[in-house]
């Protein structure tokens, strides 16, 4: 989706009103624009907030990216390139932006730097469809664009290609024969011509497998018989190594078929297809492929390997574990064993989150609405999500203290031993009514406290009392000497602002999904 489509203005929360804003900055003062680059391609933004769902982007919001661009833009190429590729953005649509940014207002050398790292920053058909929407705005279809788009084509591997052909057909408008018939891409092997005729002219003249069994599960589909053609599907998935996309949506209503699927699925993919492959019969009490998903389930190393966060595993218990879509009327009868594992591999999954080293502070809002609001289009409460970020932060960070808070503050007394369940107890137990997030800071002044790091999880209560949270970070820097950094997470919250955009040492975050746990921690020793 286009980030430009996405980010918006009527929400500005970098206008709103900080204390001390309008005093005159001091040479030394300003953010460092390199820095400033940085956090607009890990966080999406220049200012101080974060958005973990889709919002507007324009080039208002990226005035140092586009400036640095200007003036450096091999330079910003480089890091655009660097940072999408180390895997620390959460979202590699930043990078994208901002490659796009770099081949419309660059130099002759950035533009041609910029095209040159397309395949290194766009590595999906998804992520090239974007970057065409993106800076054909800007600049049009010119020559270097042209080629730059032919070479994406040229240089991929055929068999890859063809899998990114099957899966990612069309996003944002565009489809892979627009891209091809605007660029020209001359085939440099027999594969990709065979592939660029069948993209474009929908006639395969050659041999591909991958396109051959797609098309004969779509002929399977149009006998109507489905039943009968199973297993025949199942064998052309396994054979093929086929993805769920590539499979056409009547045939995904069979158990076969999803058993077929399963066999190569990714942890993550596994996770998200749960009740997918359940709501089809596959998943039943005692069945195969319920002895292989707890089996995945259950492995440890597995799961590291796989880098799920325990929030995404906490995620999809919530979901699973309702029996129902949470927008949706689909059902199913959800499988015992299954809730089961999914509850222990959260607990599992602590020993791949990476520690930061840093001092912790959280403040854990403690106020009813807690209790009620939902996350992530979840029935996960905030106060579920927020208690389950305290224990994970716990078990990781050597130096971290848990704190309730409203318009009271005091310790939570939370361990990193602890299952959910009896944390829960403890963060209900408390209630303080109001939300007042420069407690935190306050607090820790007070009682001499060192912390590298205020972490703050409310809902859409991010409001506060007497003092700024701004202004209580601020006093608390000057009094401890040390360049603490704040977060606060409004995690139902679509509009609020705290954070001071001029203060790289402070975020907002707004709303609450999977990608959140790789924000704090990418901000934390940023």
């Amino acid at each position: 989706m286009r980030l430009t489509k996405h980010f918006g203005t009527e929400e500005n929360h970098e206008a709103a009103s900080f204390p001390g804003q309008d005093r005159p900055r001091v040479p030394g003062e300003t953010a460092d624009t390199w820095k400033l680059l940085d956090r607009f391609l890990i966080f999406g933004t220049e200012g101080g907030t974060y958005y973990a769902s889709e919002h507007r982007l324009t080039l208002a919001q990226a005035e140092n990216a586009l400036s640095l661009v200007k003036t450096e833009g091999v330079k910003v190429v480089s890091r655009i390139v660097s940072l999408s590729k180390s895997g620390r953005s959460p979202k590699n649509e930043p990078a994208i932006f901002a490659l796009a940014l770099a081949s419309a207002y660059g130099d002759t050398a950035a533009r041609q730097a910029a095209f040159a790292a397309l395949p290194d920053v766009c590595r999906t058909g998804t992520h090239l469809f974007q970057f065409v929407a993106e800076v054909e705005p800007l600049r049009g279809w010119g020559r270097g664009m042209r080629r730059a788009i032919a070479d994406w084509y040229a240089r991929t591997d055929p068999d890859e290609l063809t899998s990114q052909a099957l899966r990612y057909q069309h996003r944002g408008g565009w489809t892979h024969r627009d891209l091809l018939r605007l660029s020209h891409p001359k085939p440099p092997t027999e594969a990709h011509r065979v592939l660029f005729k069948w993209i474009v002219d929908g006639q395969l003249d050659g041999p591909n497998a991958k396109i051959e069994a797609v098309q004969r599960l779509h002929t399977l589909c149009e006998k109507g018989d489905l039943t009968a053609s199973s297993l025949e599907a199942a064998s052309l998935i396994r054979s093929q190594k086929l993805t769920r996309e590539c499979v056409p949506a009547e045939l995904l209503t069979l158990p076969e078929v999803w058993d077929a699927l399963l066999a190569d699925m990714p942890v993550l993919a596994m996770v998200r297809n749960l009740a997918n492959m359940t709501r089809c019969g596959l998943l039943t009490p005692g069945s195969h492929g319920t002895r292989t998903v707890l089996e995945r389930l259950s492995n440890e190393t597995l799961l590291r390997r796989a880098r799920i966060h325990p929030l995404a595993l906490l995620l999809a218990h919530a979901t699973y574990t309702q029996g129902g879509g949470f927008r949706g009327s689909n059902e199913w009868i959800p499988v015992p064993a299954i809730v089961d594992a999914l509850d222990n591999a959260f607990y599992l999954a602590f020993g791949a989150v990476e520690a930061t080293g840093k001092r912790y502070v959280l403040g854990v809002d403690v106020s009813g609405s807690m209790s009620s609001s939902t996350v992530a289009g979840s029935p996960l409460t905030a106060c579920e999500a927020a208690t389950a970020m305290a224990l994970v932060t716990l078990s990781t960070e050597a130096a971290c203290s848990p704190m309730a808070f409203g318009t009271g503050f005091k310790p939570l007394p939370l361990s990193a031993k602890m299952r959910l369940g009896e944390a829960l107890k403890h963060t209900k137990s408390v209630s303080f009514g109001g939300t007042d997030c420069a407690l935190p800071m306050l607090w820790a002044a007070k009682h001499k406290v060192q912390a590298d790091l205020f972490v703050i999880f409310t809902d859409n209560e991010a409001c506060f009392g007497k003092v700024h949270p701004a202004q209580a970070l601020e006093e608390y820097r000057q009094r401890t000497g040390i360049g603490a950094k704040l977060v606060v997470t409004g995690m139902s919250a679509n509009r609020f602002a705290i954070a001071d955009p001029h203060d790289l040492g402070m975020l907002d975050i707004i709303g609450f999904d999977a990608t959140v746990p790789q924000v704090l921690r990418e901000f934390a020793i940023a």
